[in-house]
């Protein structure tokens, strides 16, 4: 079935239709009407391809995330897809694994596919992107950076400083931290904060203790345990993300140590499961949903003309929740931390 048939059958011509389906142009209410029903009478769709072709839109975005697993990205595919369906935009995802070539191939691979891209992306930086695009695709970069294009991060060290300082308010002294995978800007930041956070506390001076993870369960789950061997086990743990203090929790349990009575947890992301752990989990809430949700608006503020094409730079605020994993008062939950 093609636009001529439509044509054909509504008794129109082929601009009439297009510009109904298009809703680019002056039609009569009857006419509209008449070819509407034409179209759902012969089950017309358009053909994506050959309208990109004329009209230089896709209606899709492109969605780089250094990967797909666990709830954090689901959560931001969420609230990216959600922004995007209501403004009649679908959502291209792909997964670049922290692998450098393949983070420029699917970058490559998105060219005439897709109207924009967001991208997030520890490994790649805005040189790389701009070697690898054509046609000045408007692009935003979640925790990236680059000056050139459009940029919303998330106040990864101030998070971190105020959950360490929580935890030495509560009376800690050995205070251990999972850091995330080397090379990672969030986990870097975030690392950051926790040694700033231990080198500035009142008191006799601390040493920091860094145990190395990758974000995911299994890293909290080792470190847990390799914790556990020390000779002098820290009072609490901070972990650079939920998914890995959901593993200490894991570790904890099943060498009977108590969280928070023999030592405390914390993590970073606030999960939607980090209120259902046992105990429930201490963490630094990051808005997941509102920062896709955000990212995709902007973009679509750059496509359509709206911002004036002004490249802006946004630091979202994280928040202190203090649930029963760390042994404070729940009662400081929603404690807003300033972004930087």
């Amino acid at each position: 079935m093609t636009i001529r048939d439509v044509a054909r059958a509504a008794s129109v011509s082929v601009a009439t239709v297009s510009r109904v389906l298009n809703d680019s142009g002056p039609v009569r209410p009857d006419t509209r009407r008449r070819i509407r029903t034409v179209v759902a009478r012969l089950h017309y769709s358009p053909h994506g391809a050959a309208r990109s072709l004329i009209t230089r839109r896709t209606n899709t975005l492109g969605v780089l995330l250094p990967d797909l697993y666990g709830e954090f990205f689901s959560e931001l595919i969420r609230g990216i897809d959600s922004s995007a369906r209501e403004r009649g935009y679908h959502v291209l995802v792909s997964g670049s694994h922290s692998d450098k070539g393949e983070i420029e191939a699917v970058v490559r691979a998105t060219r005439g596919r897709v109207d924009g891209l967001i991208v997030m992306s520890p490994d790649l930086d805005a040189r790389a992107l701009r070697r690898n695009l054509t046609g000045g695709l408007p692009i935003l970069l979640l925790n990236g950076e680059g000056r050139r294009f459009d940029s919303i991060r998330v106040d990864n060290y101030g998070g971190a400083v105020a959950m360490v300082r929580h935890l030495i308010g509560l009376g800690h002294r050995r205070i251990a931290h999972v850091s995330g995978p080397a090379g990672n800007r969030d986990a870097a930041e975030r690392l950051r904060g926790y040694r700033d956070a231990i080198r500035t506390a009142p008191g006799p001076a601390r040493k920091p203790l860094v145990i190395e993870g990758d974000f995911r369960e299994e890293a909290g789950y080792r470190a847990g345990i390799s914790l556990l061997e020390r000779k002098d086990p820290p009072t609490a743990v901070f972990a650079a993300n939920d998914s890995m203090a959901i593993g200490l929790l894991a570790a904890f349990q099943e060498s009977g140590v108590r969280v928070p009575g023999d030592v405390a947890v914390a993590g970073f992301d606030d999960i939607p499961i980090a209120r259902f752990t046992t105990p429930a989990l201490s963490t630094v809430r990051v808005p997941i949903a509102e920062l896709g949700s955000k990212a995709t608006r902007r973009l679509l503020e750059h496509l359509t003309g709206s911002n004036g094409h002004a490249v802006r730079h946004e630091t979202l605020a994280t928040t202190l929740v203090v649930r029963e994993s760390s042994g404070g008062k729940v009662a400081l939950q929603s404690k807003r931390v300033a972004a930087k």
